[in-house]
């Protein structure tokens, strides 16, 4: 299939190769598949083990916000020092990273903000309807939609939340009109503990487990025929004439009609490799799991400690942190107690000592979820070259943007057009 003349889009016999396994490539590959193109996968390890992994697995449109907001930057610079704070800095003697963290905090702004939200809320519009689509036709999405509870020690720190909530949905999604405090809050989740003094539910919101998100998208393409490389490392690309032909491997050449650069924190060295270099930071998040008595029914957001727990097949996720110290996965054990404790302000006494949890929790993980320094995601054809395409820095919204940024880029890629909804994620916004 081919774009209007002169246009992005891809030409000739070969596939387009995705590279990528996480969620936002995996949905890429297949609404391109369903759209008619032959499509190729290319995954360094096994599909949906990267930043994907060990998320929470929200589907949500009442957080999907960029973390640059006012007041983010004074909070990180009292992190110093603080490894068991929720945000995290650690300084590095790097440019780069200075110059990240500099338009980080020019991005900090309420009118950058409110911008980035109201581009992120309108791409999400169809988010939920895309999902439907996704498991009409088979795939196994393990989306339920129990609705998330904003769970609060404070009730004016509640009330507080839910007033820039509502605000900033605007009608784009029901939100509750009052908070619920004093013993009564904890009626909406008999997870939540006697300390919690107040609480909000917000209807609909969803939860899947990504890893088995994942593997259902996977078959979903084996089963249409896309053939997957996994166990693949991406090393760059074959060139002709600002056209990429071919996706270079430590195991040989994949020619291709066109490639989508969907590979996390790997994105960057990919686009170094075509001359268009991206300034990405991994975002280290932490999360394990715990069978907890009662467990959750909904999705949990701890308001002062912005912490979270989903419950995900038979167990409790509990996630939470951001951490800036560099684009690495080493695991800080720190962090994980630091998680733990302050979900035990809203679940109870879970665990007594510190020293419980390696014999409690399940598959400690931490992940580098990929940020530019606005806090979007780049989805757009990179410049200089007609028929490649980038869809990555989706932060901590991976999952839930996955299946909207994959419909949108194919039918960019389709047709040649930029769609009006990804006019504010650009790739060229970051030169600015």
């Amino acid at each position: 299939m081919t774009g209007a003349p002169g246009a992005p889009g891809p030409v000739g016999d070969g596939p387009v190769v995705v590279v990528g396994g996480g969620v936002v490539g995996l949905c890429t590959a297949y609404y391109l598949a369903e759209a008619g193109l032959p499509v190729e996968v290319v995954e360094r390890r096994g599909l949906g083990s990267g930043a994907s992994r060990g998320n929470a697995g929200w589907i949500c449109l009442s957080h999907s916000t960029p973390v640059p907001a006012p007041g983010v930057v004074r909070y990180a610079l009292r992190s110093l020092g603080r490894p068991d704070s929720p945000l995290y800095l650690r300084p590095l003697p790097d440019p780069a990273f200075v110059r990240w963290l500099w338009r980080f905090w020019r991005s900090s702004t309420p009118a950058a903000f409110r911008r980035g939200y109201a581009a992120i809320a309108e791409l999400n519009r169809t988010t939920f309807e895309l999902f439907d689509g996704l498991r009409a036709a088979g795939v196994e999405t393990t989306l339920t939609r129990p609705g998330m509870v904003h769970a609060f020690l404070s009730p004016a720190e509640a009330r507080h939340h839910l007033t820039l909530q509502r605000e900033m949905a605007d009608g784009r999604y029901p939100m509750p009109d009052e908070v619920v405090t004093g013993d009564e809050a904890r009626l909406l989740d008999d997870a939540l503990s006697p300390r919690v003094r107040a609480a909000y539910l917000v209807e609909g919101e969803g939860v899947v487990d990504p890893e088995a998100f994942a593997r259902g998208l996977g078959e979903a393409l084996a089963a249409a025929g896309v053939k997957i490389h996994e166990n693949t490392e991406a090393i760059g690309f074959r060139t002709t004439e600002g056209r990429v032909t071919a996706l270079r491997t430590a195991q040989g050449e994949i020619p291709c009609a066109a490639a989508v650069i969907a590979a996390g924190m790997r994105s960057g060295r990919l686009l170094s490799s075509l001359g268009q270099p991206l300034p990405l930071q991994a975002g280290k998040g932490y999360s394990f799991s715990v069978a907890l008595d009662p467990a959750p029914r909904h999705t949990l957001y701890f308001g002062e400690r912005r912490a979270v727990a989903s419950p995900i097949g038979n167990t409790t996720r509990i996630g939470g942190t951001m951490e800036l110290s560099g684009n690495n996965n080493r695991l800080d054990w720190r962090r994980v107690v630091a998680v733990a404790l302050a979900s035990r302000h809203y679940l109870g006494r879970w665990f007594d000592d510190p020293d419980d949890l390696v014999g409690l929790i399940r598959d400690p993980w931490v992940g580098g979820r990929p940020f530019l320094p606005d806090g979007l995601p780049v989805i757009d054809r990179v410049p200089g070259y007609d028929n490649t395409f980038a869809a990555t820095g989706h932060g901590m919204l991976g999952v839930t943007l996955g299946p909207v940024t994959g419909h949108k880029l194919t039918e960019y890629v389709r047709t040649g057009r930029r769609p009006e909804a990804l006019a504010p994620f650009r790739f060229d916004r970051q030169r600015r």
